[in-house]
């Protein structure tokens, strides 16, 4: 007999999340890794890894410069779609849902706790727009060390958060001859329907 499919899916991903973190580093370098996936304006999509930063029944958290290339597209499009693959446990779950930006004292929080290298690097930085001319990174990092030589780095106004809430959630297990197992989570008013889909 199956064993019974865990009713709460936030619940089942915060229990792989441990057990990933569990892993030695040598098996799994990043275990909050995970590729997010988003919509343009003009509908193109693109697709890049991140760092997990929270999970909860709120949603799930990650932090950026809004005015990177998926900082214009979640303003555009606020929906977006993840995927962790954590190899080791032959596990993936994939996320889908809408976006809302974080609480600015979160955001606030979780940048104060940041290494005060990437915290300058935030303020330097114009990511995902082109280095104009070469060497203005270099020029940039240097006037805002000098800038924030002590003191508190604040959070940059185009740094921040979001959380994407789930609509949708789907664990894939790894099994032999390809007859993988996979649980599709989807939103069914206050709690969660959950099906079985064939490999």
């Amino acid at each position: 007999m199956s064993a019974a499919i865990p009713p709460d899916p936030i619940v089942r991903f915060q229990g792989l999340l441990a057990e990933a973190v569990a892993l030695p580093r040598e098996r799994l370098p990043e275990p909050t890794a995970f590729a997010l996936g988003t919509v343009d304006a003009d509908g193109q999509p693109s697709v890049r890894m991140l760092l997990l930063k929270g999970v909860s029944h709120d949603g799930f958290v990650f932090y950026t410069n809004l005015e990177s290339r998926k900082g214009r597209a979640l303003a555009a499009n606020p929906r977006a779609a993840m995927c962790f693959h954590w190899q080791p446990l032959e596990v993936q779950v994939r996320v889908e849902g809408r976006v809302a930006a974080v609480a600015p004292a979160d955001a606030d929080s979780y940048f104060g706790s940041r290494p005060r290298g990437s915290q300058v690097g935030a303020w330097a930085s114009q990511q995902s727009h082109p280095i104009e001319p070469p060497g203005e990174l270099d020029r940039r990092l240097a006037e805002f060390e000098r800038r924030f030589a002590t003191g508190i780095v604040p959070r940059p106004p185009h740094w921040s958060g979001f959380t994407l809430i789930p609509s949708a959630i789907e664990f894939w297990k790894n099994m032999p001859n390809r007859l993988h197992v996979r649980h599709l989570y989807t939103r069914a008013g206050d709690g969660w329907r959950v099906q079985t889909l064939y490999p």
